[in-house]
Parts: C-alpha cells; sequence; structure tokens
C-alpha cells in the first residue's frame, strides 16, 4: 500500500481500537476488502511484516538444524515425487481428521507445465501489497525444504516447520493405517502447508501444484481462481504425451464457477480448457484476448513492462527477472490477483498502480536466470525440459551479451534430455555435463553420449561431479582473453540448480 503502515503512526496497544481506524481507513478505498484487509494489518502492527532470504540457509542453532534433518529423513522414507498412485483418497482423508484445515481461507491454484513457482512468488507478492497475510506452496525447492511453505513472502522459520510436522504426524500415522498405501511426501507436506495456512492464519492460500491437476495432492482446496501457465510435455508417463491429454489432467483445478486464468497455450490444450470451464461453468480469461503483455523492453537488471489486466492498464512496471517468459508470467499473476479480487467481472476498475509496482519490483525467483557471480558471470536456470530451456535460451541471449556460454548441464533420468539439449545448442559455445547427488540423475557418461550427437564430440566435456564441473566451465570461461565476455550457464534440473547454488556460495 502506498499509505504508511498503522505501526507508523498508531499505539498498538488496544487491538481493537487500531481495527476500527484501519476498518475506516480501508473503506475509503476498497470496502469489499476492508475487513480482511484491516485484519491483517491488525496482526502485522503487532508482528511486523516477516523478512527473509528467497533461499534460507541451514538453522544456525545446532539443535534446530538436527531436529530439521530428522523430520527431513522421516519424510525421505515415505514415497518420493516421482513415485504416485493417482488418487486424493489418503490427502482427503488426512484433511478430514486434521479438521479441514484448507477451508479456512480462500486460494488461488496454479497448474501448468512451466512457469508455476515464478507466477506463485508474484501472486503472493502482489498479494502482500495489497496487505492480505498470504501463504504460498510451491514445488520442488531450490535448497531448502523449507522453502516450499512460505507465510507473507518469506520461507517459513525451522522450528515452525519442524513443530507443525509434529503436530499432524499423529493424523499422518492415522491414516497410513486406514489406506492400502501411506501418505507420500508430497501428501505430508502438503498437509502441513494447509495446515500451516490455517494455524497462521493466511487470508488467502497460493498453491501450485506438484504434478497434473485432478489427482494431484494439492487439489483438495475449492479456490475461485484457477491458474493455468502454458502446457508443453513434461510427465508423459503419468499425464499423457500431447499437450491435449495432459491438459484434461491439469484441468482439473478448475472448479464450478471460478475464474479461470489461462495463459497462451498450444490449441488443442487451450480447447481442452475451454470445454472444461463450460461444463463446470467457469468464467475464462485468456491471455492475448482479456489481458497480456502490451510492451516491454529490456532494463538494467530486468525488464520494465506495461501490461493489460482484466481492469485496464498497468505501465511502468519494473520487473527484475529476465525474459519475456516472465514477462508473461507477470501478465497472467496480475490477472489472477485481479479475478480474485472480483475485477473484470464484479467490478470494474484497476488495482492501486503504486501497489502493483512495488509488489513486481519485490519478486525474487531463485534459479530462474539468476546471476550468482560475477567474473565470469554465472547464471543459474531450472529450465528441465525443451520448453523450459528454449524460454531460458532466449532470455539469455536478449539479457546478456555474452562473447561465448558455456554450459553446464545435469539432468534427470525421467527427462527429454535431448530436447533440452536442442534448445540450448545453439546459445553454448561448449558444455560440461555432469550430474547432481540424487538417485533421479541422469548418469553423466549416458548424457555425454546424447551431447555429442548434439553438439559433436569438440563440444563436450564429461565431469560427473558438479563441483568438477563447475570450476571446468568457468576455467573455460577464463581460459582466453579473447573471450573476456563469456559466461556460465547451469541448468537440467531444479536439484542441479539447487547444488551448484550452494557450491557457489549462495547457501
Amino acid at each position: 500500500m502506498s499509505e504508511p503502515r498503522p505501526s507508523d503512526r498508531h499505539d498498538a496497544s488496544d487491538p481493537d481500537d487500531t481495527f476500527e481506524e484501519i476498518v475506516d481507513e480501508a473503506t475509503q478505498r476498497d470496502p469489499d476488502l476492508a475487513v480482511i484487509e484491516a485484519g491483517s494489518r491488525t496482526l502485522r502492527t503487532h508482528s511486523g511484516h516477516p523478512q527473509g532470504e528467497a533461499v534460507p540457509a541451514r538453522p544456525a542453532d545446532p539443535e534446530t538444524d538436527k531436529a530439521l534433518r530428522a523430520v527431513e529423513q522421516e519424510l525421505a522414507g515415505r514415497w518420493g515425487e516421482t513415485k504416485l498412485e493417482p488418487s486424493v483418497t489418503r490427502i482427503a482423508a488426512l484433511m478430514d481428521v486434521l479438521g479441514e484445515p484448507q477451508r479456512a481461507y480462500p486460494s488461488i491454484h496454479i497448474t501448468g507445465t512451466n512457469g508455476k513457482t515464478s507466477t506463485a512468488r508474484m501472486i503472493e507478492a502482489l498479494l502482500n501489497a495489497f496487505e492480505l497475510r498470504t501463504g504460498r506452496y510451491t514445488s520442488p525447492h531450490v535448497q531448502s525444504i523449507t522453502e516450499r511453505i512460505s507465510l507473507d513472502g518469506s520461507p517459513i522459520e525451522p522450528e515452525r516447520f519442524i513443530e507443525t510436522y509434529e503436530d499432524i504426524k499423529p493424523y499422518v500415522e492415522m491414516v497410513d493405517a486406514q489406506q492400502p498405501y501411506r501418505l507420500s511426501f508430497f501428501e505430508v507436506l502438503t498437509g502441513m502447508a494447509y495446515a500451516a495456512f490455517a494455524d497462521a492464519p493466511v487470508d488467502v492460500a497460493v498453491v501450485e501444484v506438484g504434478m497434473g491437476g485432478t489427482w494431484d495432492a494439492t487439489n483438495v482446496i475449492d479456490s475461485t481462481v484457477a491458474v493455468v501457465t502454458p502446457i508443453s510435455l513434461d510427465h508423459t508417463d503419468r499425464l499423457g504425451t500431447t499437450p491435449a491429454e495432459i491438459a484434461g489432467e491439469k484441468a482439473g483445478v478448475i472448479k464450478p464457477g471460478a475464474t479461470v486464468i489461462l495463459a497462451q497455450q498450444p490449441v488443442d490444450a487451450a480447447q481442452v480448457m475451454l470445454k472444461k470451464a463450460v461444463e463446470v461453468d467457469a468464467t475464462v480469461a485468456r491471455e492475448g484476448m482479456e489481458f497480456g503483455v502490451t510492451s516491454r523492453e529490456i532494463a538494467v537488471g530486468g525488464q520494465l513492462l506495461t501490461l493489460r489486466g482484466l481492469g485496464g492498464e498497468y505501465d511502468n512496471i519494473f520487473l527484475p527477472l529476465y525474459g519475456a517468459h516472465q514477462a508473461h508470467n507477470a501478465a497472467v499473476a496480475l490477472s489472477a490477483v485481479e479475478a480474485f479480487f472480483g475485477i473484470g467481472a464484479e467490478q470494474a476498475r484497476s488495482l492501486d498502480i503504486d501497489a502493483i509496482r512495488k509488489a513486481f519490483a519485490s519478486v525474487l525467483s531463485p534459479g530462474r536466470l539468476e546471476v550468482v557471480r560475477s567474473s565470469p558471470t554465472v547464471v543459474l536456470d531450472a529450465a528441465h525440459n525443451p520448453a523450459g530451456a528454449k524460454a531460458a535460451a532466449d532470455g539469455i541471449s536478449e539479457a546478456f551479451s555474452f562473447s561465448r556460454l558455456i554450459g553446464v548441464v545435469g539432468t534427470s533420468g525421467d527427462k527429454d534430455a535431448r530436447g533440452l539439449l536442442e534448445a540450448f545448442e545453439p546459445i553454448f559455445a561448449e558444455i560440461v555435463v555432469t550430474q547432481n547427488s540424487t538417485g533421479r540423475a541422469m548418469d553423466a557418461d549416458e548424457l555425454a553420449a546424447v551431447a555429442v550427437e548434439v553438439f559433436g564430440d569438440d563440444r563436450v566435456q564429461v565431469e560427473p561431479r558438479l563441483d568438477d564441473a563447475l570450476e571446468a566451465a568457468i576455467t573455460l570461461a577464463e581460459e582466453d582473453d579473447e573471450y573476456a565476455g563469456a559466461g556460465v550457464l547451469v541448468t537440467g534440473s531444479v536439484i542441479t540448480v539447487g547444488e551448484a547454488r550452494l557450491l557457489l556460495g549462495r547457501g
């Protein structure tokens, strides 16, 4: 908000008086949201707006770190995120014994193939700018498991993460005993997120699906706004082999009477989404029709945008992220927040432009064309499928003037490695093939064989250890004065990027 916070002007000793004053003040701006905003702002006169790193380090306190590792170990003993039994039966049973915490607040549900986490972060920043208390649930994490659950824009504190797990653990074990399969890693984390949001409490939850939509564990919420980011081929063994088949699964997040914010899609995927919306009487806003990016230009540290939302045009928006795909994510996020506030359907008005500008200027998206080192410049991007790789390649080519770019690539074994490498081939002078430390990683030699077919033998180097790969790539970037403007891009997997981030001292 553009006006000072209540804590700057009032003695917060009497919450009731503060609440009434805020209601009176907020009513002048937005009667429909006055009470809910006043409640959030009253909370903040006591607690303040949390501040923290987008990617937190390990807890400084040894005992807390030990307790967090114990929780991580227990969660890791469950089915991983890639082993699924498509059903919401178990998570629904957990919600039931927890007292349906996911129904304690409205929510915005995000599905799609690429851009979900960045879009979620933007939505969260916009809602925070209007003084709404938010919970955000995203996956996977870059470095710390606590990143997945955020309150008011900051990852949940380790102590609170541990406490939430211990609170729901008896109920998780109760459900485990009643079901043919134990709750999975992702299902337990989803239960933790929904419980933490209810306990906070939050005014609105921003929830990213883990995979798909219909049977995704997050899909026990009835969101008033469903967001569908661009759909492309990924997880084809589980979701389908065409954009239309994948869209059919992801359309499960569209609930009766909701508003659907639909990013630009392949035609067959869009048709599936529109058909689903008609079936459940949902309203659809389409990028390129009802909203979109009016203009954008490169700026120092990001880009300057003019966005057309559901309620009008918003100009001079600085977004500190690179790439045309992030501009489109911003348009989607803005329209989702407008829809949440009823703009475009119930109300014909725009959101406060100063709040919008402030929100977008604050957005962070770790591991998405993130610069983590200079001399030479090292950029991290979590692209893990061909569409994401194409967006990253276009973004880095547009935003950086590297004379020579070295790629460090480590992928997961279940991904389209050839398609990803082909998307990067035009921009990489050389590539260092590696692997991350997880069991899901594609073997470096196996990936190298594909890389040689795409790049040729003379442009491929193999370093199975990620630290060795980073050192080799940085050496290649530094080796000749002719290439003084060389850079390094680390990509292929969120896990690879997270481990590189730690190795480069950003953890």
